[in-house]
């Protein structure tokens, strides 16, 4: 398990900034935190650095881009061993229409995020390139409605780790 890194008020305000917009200048950041720039910047180095920070994405519109059939692809692999499921996951990440996938436990091996052009791609997707793979014991398929993102990833209050 990664090691926890100590934050403090300052840390926690430029984290929840950075998470609204990550192109918030150093300038900026520093008259909203009430911090010198350079100690914005000293700052920020830190967190990146710690392996707070991870890095910054651009996020775009998949129905923009013609993927606009968005779907979960709940996967069963069997068996479960290394040697099938490091080939089946690398082969699953260069998908393009692959989006995020999961690793679980449970009944379930793996959640796929994926976006498709429409009904007849996803139909594709899914017979050509995960149920004719043998270790793909199963597939079952959710569609997205609609999905909303939610607040800056912040750690546990104090009274939450307490209870």
């Amino acid at each position: 398990m990664a090691e926890s890194v100590v934050l403090d008020p300052v840390d926690l305000h430029l984290l929840r900034l950075l998470q609204n917009d990550a192109r918030t200048t150093y300038r900026d950041l520093a008259a909203q935190v009430g911090v010198a720039p350079s100690t914005c910047l000293d700052r920020v180095t830190r967190l990146r650095r710690s392996g707070v920070i991870l890095g910054h994405r651009l996020e775009l519109d998949p129905a923009k881009l013609g993927r606009g059939l968005e779907a979960l692809l709940s996967v069963q692999v069997r068996p479960h061993r290394r040697e099938l499921v490091g080939p089946f996951v690398e082969r699953i990440r260069a998908l393009p229409e692959s989006r995020t996938v999961f690793h679980l436990t449970g009944p379930d091996d793996y959640l796929v995020h994926v976006a498709v052009a429409d009904m007849s791609d996803l139909q594709r997707l899914v017979l050509d390139e995960f149920t004719s793979r043998r270790e793909v014991a199963r597939v079952e398929t959710r569609l997205i409605f609609q999905q909303w993102e939610c607040g800056p990833l912040l750690p546990p209050s104090p009274s939450a780790q307490s209870g």
